[in-house]
């Protein structure tokens, strides 16, 4: 089982601070991640269907207690049948807090609570996370890089967070891809329901109709998805919010 990785404050900054890698697009020519934050939720098990359907894989990255508790049996579920799908599952921390606004113990605690949950649940632990609202500090990518994972930000936002209706946030992936730019990171939220069930189909439509391959956050930078994958654990009175 995930030990709970932990290094002090004070001997954190008495050592040459070590900042992790920060991500905002893909490496790797005529690739687009579709990325999708704040699951598991109920909408889970269509975006897979939508995408797998069109050939394509998405990136998840889940939180552990925001719109659902990761170990509910429904959610463990979903988490499983994204991952069985070939998805990458990622980290968007426990639940959902601004990192920037925490203490060191804290902003571990964040991290190491989601990790935990996802190595029991599939038995991977996650080598990409996304800190809540994007924001993050030295602070925080120093906590990052001690656990040994990238910081993933976005270049394509659809603003379906912030209410953008689906046509709006069609246009801003129409403003992009008629750019052609040699990538796409793009930023989606999962527990919408416009957005998986009316903004992604037309999404792939697009993107394939440009020509782009639609890749996990993994494949798009040539990395490995996980910093470890191994047997699933068996659920007992620990797994719990």
């Amino acid at each position: 089982m995930l030990a709970k990785l932990f290094v002090p404050l004070a001997l954190a900054l008495t050592s040459v601070a070590q900042l992790a890698q920060v991500i905002s697009q893909c490496t790797q020519p005529n690739t687009v991640a579709l990325t999708f934050d704040d699951g598991p939720w109920i909408y889970l098990k269509d975006i897979s269907d939508t995408l797998v359907a069109a050939g394509a894989v998405g990136t998840f990255f889940f939180n552990g207690n925001n719109y659902d508790c990761i170990y509910n049996p429904d959610a463990m579920d979903r988490i499983k049948y994204a991952y069985n799908h070939g998805h990458q599952i990622s980290s968007h921390t426990w639940s959902h807090l601004d990192l920037t606004s925490l203490t060191w113990d804290q902003i571990h605690d964040e991290m190491w609570r989601v990790e935990q949950a996802l190595q029991r649940i599939l038995g991977v632990y996650p080598a990409f996370m996304r800190p809540p609202y994007g924001n993050y500090n030295d602070q925080v990518l120093q906590a990052s890089y001690i656990r040994g994972q990238k910081v993933v930000i976005w270049d394509l936002d659809s603003e379906d967070s912030l209410g953008a209706s689906v046509q709006t946030s069609l246009g801003l992936y129409d403003s992009v891809i008629s750019q052609r730019p040699s990538t796409i990171l793009p930023l989606n939220h999962e527990p919408l329901e416009t957005t998986a069930h009316q903004l992604l189909p037309s999404v792939i439509q697009k993107l394939k109709a440009a020509g782009y391959n639609l890749v996990t956050l993994a494949e798009c930078l040539g990395m490995q998805p996980y910093q470890a994958v191994g047997a699933p654990g068996t659920p007992d009175s620990s797994w719990q919010c």
